[in-house]
């Protein structure tokens, strides 16, 4: 491949130089900032060699080439259009002005929780191993595997214990995050995070019953009663305490003097935001987080497989608006209290989604003739087996249609079967043919059935439509 002539040719059916204000690439797409839209010639940058999709989103167009192709392509551009390597980080505060309202809202949670997901992947990994070994009649009838091997009850003890440190301390994780997102100083973030699990707290987890049992104790501050009450596994408090204490260290900044603002500014946003927390955000944002992940709990228990089968025909369409990076939040709190709720259903209606998208790519090699769409389709179903869908819906899937509506179809019908037998997840993980051991034991036989139904589905429909609309051609 001419790396360079690729470059060249990306720029001039771009709209020439003048209309790329900026550029960064990720692991496999381009990443561009365009001033002028409507001067980008879709149909010749289809044609480019290499390209294997191209699609717009939050500001950027997004040139697909794969993985080790997009680095040699983008080296090439930045030396034709004499510019300076950015991160995808920096391309997103090019593009931010570029995005509405919604749009900034969900890049925001996204910039939050994706830096944490390695954290709560790696804790809910282990939690699901150590359920595996722990519930009875996984492997066994009427036993688990400590039960038959009990000198490992200790290493599984210990195992338990890495697997929720990163949910009991979610808090100083997400203070760190969102404190540097909002702009302040990330590590008054993750103190303002501890100040919310101090362990001088009774346990956020058992909230209820403490309160219940009337063992709540209060600081009595000026005749106001602030509960002594930790927020162990919380999102929604966490999230607005950093916002205020971002806010609050970014305007004492601005009126402290400088010889000063080491000592005033932390002392005084740390302790403004802290009492904030526990007086009114935290107290507030507990109902807030409570009722969202029960309301949602709730309808997916209540409308049941009808639910399953809404949620997962349009989330496909919904990966598309990028609106998905909002359910981490929710399934982080669903997650954190798993005891409650039993799990997360969203991430397993995810991988029904990410499932029938690849098995839908797949079916379109099958029914193209074509050699560099087979080239582009079988690679790209591959990798959204696994649980990576841009290359196959962006791709193949949307450029074709009857692929992606057939996907839609296979993911709705698996979700709905899921549903119906209360499928749910106790870890996040690669959704798709990976994500097994993030799923409940005793949900591992229905969630592996949904995956076949899914691929079944989506795939044999998109060759009955693809021999349809070929036949129309």
């Amino acid at each position: 491949m001419n790396f360079s002539n690729i470059a060249q040719q990306v720029i001039e059916k771009l709209g020439g130089k003048e209309n790329i204000s900026a550029a960064a690439h990720c692991a496999t797409r381009l990443r561009l900032v365009i001033k002028d839209e409507n001067l980008i010639d879709k149909t010749a940058v289809e044609n480019i060699e290499g390209v294997k999709g191209q699609f717009s989103v939050a500001g950027q167009y997004q040139i697909i080439f794969g993985s080790g192709t997009v680095n040699k392509v983008y080296d090439e551009l930045t030396l034709l259009l004499g510019i300076d390597e950015l991160t995808t980080a920096e391309l997103a505060s090019a593009s931010a002005e570029k995005q509405n309202v919604l749009q900034r809202a969900v890049k925001g949670l996204a910039d939050i929780f994706v830096p944490i997901i390695p954290a709560i992947v790696a804790g809910g990994l282990l939690m699901g191993l150590h359920s595996m070994l722990t519930v009875k009649g996984f492997f066994t009838d009427g036993v688990n595997v400590v039960d038959m091997y009990p000198n490992i009850a200790d290493l599984v003890d210990l195992m338990n214990t890495f697997a929720n440190a990163p949910f009991v301390f979610l808090p100083v994780l997400l203070g760190f995050s969102a404190t540097r997102k909002f702009g302040g100083n990330p590590f008054l973030g993750a103190a303002l995070g501890m100040l919310l699990v101090h362990p001088a707290l009774a346990d956020g987890w058992n909230y209820a019953l403490t309160l219940a049992k009337g063992n709540i104790q209060y600081w009595n501050v000026l005749g106001l009663e602030i509960e002594k009450v930790g927020y162990q596994g919380t999102v929604i408090p966490t999230l607005i305490s950093a916002w205020i204490l971002a806010t609050l260290e970014k305007g004492l900044r601005k009126i402290v003097p400088s010889f000063l603002d080491n000592l005033i500014t932390p002392l005084f946003a740390l302790f403004i935001a802290g009492f904030l927390a526990f007086t009114l955000i935290g107290p507030l944002g507990r109902e807030a987080g409570t009722l969202i992940s029960a309301g949602l709990t709730w309808l997916y228990g209540s409308l049941g497989f009808v639910g399953g089968a809404i949620f997962g025909t349009f989330y496909a369409p919904i990966v598309i608006t990028g609106m998905h990076q909002t359910f981490l939040a929710v399934e982080t709190q669903l997650l954190a209290d798993v005891v409650k709720t039993g799990g997360t259903f969203i991430f397993p209606i995810a991988a029904m989604s990410n499932i029938a998208q690849g098995a839908a790519c797949l079916g379109t090699a099958v029914v193209m003739k074509d050699a560099k769409v087979r080239g582009i389709a079988i690679p790209s179903g591959i990798s959204a087996l696994l649980g990576i869908t841009e290359p196959a819906m962006f791709g193949v899937n949307l450029r074709f249609r009857f692929p992606f509506i057939a996907a839609m179809i296979g993911a709705g019908t698996a979700s709905a079967f899921i549903a119906f037998f209360n499928v749910k997840a106790i870890a996040l993980g690669a959704a798709g043919l990976p994500g097994i051991p993030s799923i409940k034991p005793d949900s591992l036989a229905m969630y592996s059935v949904g995956m076949i139904l899914s691929a079944l589905i989506a795939f044999v429909l998109t060759l009955l439509l693809g021999s349809r609309v070929k036949h129309k051609m």
